[in-house]
């Protein structure tokens, strides 16, 4: 990669353009009982502005034509590789049931919420009348806020929606309830059980028949991951704000050692990166990871890179691992760590650490790795040996499948680096070992510069993971065990990839979150 701090990296994939929208009133229970509370401010849009709303920038405003009830509705209008998604964060209380409704018309409008502390909901419609979208769910016990949000899908129109309704039992520090506005009965007929449409790149026109039982992106079936680099190395330089929308997970790279506590590591932003940014602080950091969380995404702590010298072997170690991650977690707001270790690991005392780890963090806790090729050549190489080891908590690996050469696949064949073969192979010696096919994933450069080899175009990608999908476009190799659940792809890095027009992200990104 030609950095100070880093030389090569990983990409993941993810599934995850989320950000949802809820609108309707439904019965609950568990929290105020009055069904007609609506905890959601300016739920029609009758300020005139969209106050109380975050909306991706640029792709929304408040109309008077059409409009569900009242005078003003939202309209907002997916652009280039935003979703025109708006969110708004309420206060609730733990341990309680909520419903949440909203009408909208238009092409392929989802409502949802993040947060729940429980399983994250969402629903969806794709007519051009107003039609109403509900579901409910239970907050977790520690929840006390939760995100609801709309959004529209790539390349459509423009999308309305009016009359939001959150109901349920208000938070400590939640606005003033308003009256639920809807008048309107609602229909009937239950809304659609099919699940939307992700098949649509940002310039692909969405099918006029029903879409497909697929999984939208944001609701984690494909992963997309990304690193954002700590430093400047001749990349474009970017805040955490500036990642584009199709990555679900951020690894932020890198953690230090800690020369003083062994196994221990520590972060501070780059003082160069800071300037170059015009003054990048850590309050900014710490609120752009908070709003990237609220559009539902994950950031997690990078440890190593190819330069990283973190040892973590004897128990003395993963406890201070452990420790000083999880302060870490507190103090920047991080959802888990990414273990990039390229000069060795200790899969048993770092196996123990990252399960210390996990249990301090709870429920949420998000596990990435980024082996090079030759740490995953068997069940016995220290990196897979790590994963098997911790494959309880793990989401996802996404090999480095660049800077590697040829390498022996799962089939016993000898393949060359940059080829479908190549990939598919060793991806099916991680998932022959015993990893679930959804904690596997693909890892390439985002562009010829952001590794000294193994760029490859993004057909290759893409074949690979139909080939480990579904069976077809495969190479020489083709697996006889079909893995529809492939965890997602991965990219070094975010940087590189806006200094080549974000391909990574509109193409193989945009591929993986559509696969079913």
């Amino acid at each position: 990669m030609g950095s100070p701090r880093r030389a090569i990296g990983a990409v993941t994939a993810c599934a995850t353009a989320l950000g949802l929208g809820f609108a309707g009133l439904v019965a609950f229970t568990g929290g105020a009982s009055a069904d007609t509370t609506n905890l959601v401010a300016n739920p029609g849009f009758e300020t005139g502005t969209l106050s109380n709303w975050s909306c991706d920038a640029g792709t929304a405003t408040v109309t008077s034509s059409p409009v569900h009830t009242g005078s003003h509705a939202l309209a907002a209008t997916p652009a280039g590789s935003l979703d025109a998604q708006c969110t708004q964060t309420i206060s609730v209380q733990p341990n309680s049931s909520y419903s949440l409704s909203a009408w909208v018309q238009g092409p392929y409008v989802y409502l949802g919420t993040s947060g729940d502390g429980t399983t994250d909901v969402s629903t969806w419609s794709n007519s051009s009348s107003w039609n109403q979208l509900s579901t409910t769910f239970k907050t977790g016990a520690s929840t006390t806020s939760v995100t609801v949000y709309l959004h529209g899908w790539y390349g459509q129109a423009t999308y309305y929606a009016d009359d939001v309704v959150l109901s349920g039992a208000a938070g400590a520090t939640t606005a003033p309830p308003t009256t639920a506005p809807p008048t309107t009965t609602p229909p009937t007929t239950a809304p659609p059980t099919t699940k939307p449409p992700t098949s649509a790149p940002p310039t692909t026109t969405p099918p006029t028949t029903a879409p497909p039982t697929t999984t939208p992106p944001g609701n984690g079936k494909h992963l997309v991951t990304g690193y954002w680099q700590d430093f400047d190395n001749g990349a474009t330089d970017q805040r955490i704000s500036d990642v584009n929308s199709a990555y679900d997970i951020i690894a932020v790279a890198f953690a230090n050692t800690d020369p003083a506590n062994p196994g221990g590591i520590t972060f501070s932003l780059d003082p160069t990166l800071q300037s170059k940014l015009g003054g990048y602080t850590d309050a900014q950091f710490k609120a752009d990871i908070a709003a990237k969380h609220a559009a539902g995404k994950k950031v997690v702590l990078s440890v190593g890179g190819q330069n990283g010298t973190i040892s973590v072997a004897s128990s003395t170690a993963a406890t201070n691992f452990a420790n000083s991650a999880y302060a870490l977690m507190q103090q920047y707001g991080f959802d888990g760590v990414d273990i990039d270790l390229e000069n060795g690991v200790n899969p048993t005392y770092m196996g123990q650490a990252l399960h210390s780890l996990a249990s301090k963090a709870g429920s949420g806790f998000v596990l990435t790795m980024a082996p090079q090729t030759i740490d995953m050549l068997s069940a016995g190489s220290d990196y897979l040996a790590l994963a098997l080891q911790v494959k309880d908590i793990l989401t996802i690996v996404n090999t480095q499948y660049y800077n590697s050469g040829s390498m022996n696949g799962c089939d016993g064949g000898v393949y060359s680096q940059g080829t479908v073969d190549f990939i598919t192979t060793l991806a099916c010696t991680a998932i022959q070992a015993g990893l679930s096919p959804s904690q596997v994933g693909i890892g390439v450069p985002a562009s010829a510069s952001a590794a000294s080899s193994g760029y490859v175009s993004p057909s290759v990608v893409e074949n690979a993971l139909n080939c480990l999908a579904k069976g077809t476009n495969c190479g020489t190799f083709k697996p006889t065990t079909l893995w529809p659940s492939i965890g997602g792809v991965m990219t070094w890095s975010t940087a590189w990839d806006a200094s080549n027009g974000n391909q990574f992200a509109l193409n193989e990104g945009a591929f993986a979150h559509a696969m079913p």
